[in-house]
């Protein structure tokens, strides 16, 4: 009778700790079209806002996606402050009203600051790839293997997909069909 309840103490604990947190799926599911929006307005492949989002918060699980809806790890703003576990923390990490905000100033990022402009008049919104290695070789991160990671998820996950031009509308019924070529 106690290793049922220890089993079943254990399995309603590990589901409840689950049920908190995104996973890669319901992170996805949540921010696409959030991402996709964001490609239409500035060129940023949606895969790439999505996939750094991801690798930079933990599919929203980080200290800092939970706290201050910063999914990308961007820092300034004059310190915020949150709480945790009764404490006040001070961080360097810039603090957003929304996650839709910290997409939106990723996007800014990217597109105003020098150090990235360049790469939204050199790459089209379908060049993953080139955004990835673009990004890291222009200093986002310190590791070596941010691009590799970035991809990997972007890869894993076909965030790449996002980035497709959208399907032709089908034809109305009363919409001309356009003469074939031979």
């Amino acid at each position: 009778m106690k290793k049922i309840l220890l089993i079943t103490t254990l399995l309603i604990s590990t589901l409840a700790a689950s049920a908190q947190k995104n996973t890669s799926q319901s992170y996805i599911e949540k921010f696409k079209d959030d991402a996709v929006r964001i490609m239409h307005e500035t060129g940023i492949p949606a895969s790439i806002v999505l996939g750094v989002a991801m690798h930079e918060s933990g599919c929203g699980n980080s200290t800092i996606a939970q706290n201050l809806n910063n999914q990308f790890g961007v820092k300034g703003g004059g310190g915020a402050v949150y709480t945790k576990h009764n404490k006040k923390v001070r961080t360097a990490y810039k603090k957003y009203d929304s996650v839709m905000d910290s997409f939106q100033d990723f996007a800014r990022i990217m597109t105003e600051r020098k150090q990235f402009s360049h790469l939204a008049d050199a790459l089209s919104h379908y060049d993953y790839l080139g955004w990835a290695k673009g990004i890291q070789r222009s200093g986002y991160a310190s590791s070596r293997k941010w691009a590799s990671q970035v991809l990997g998820i972007i890869k894993k996950y076909d965030l790449h997909d996002l980035d497709e031009k959208p399907a032709e509308q089908p034809r109305t019924p009363n919409q001309p069909q356009l003469a074939e070529t031979n």
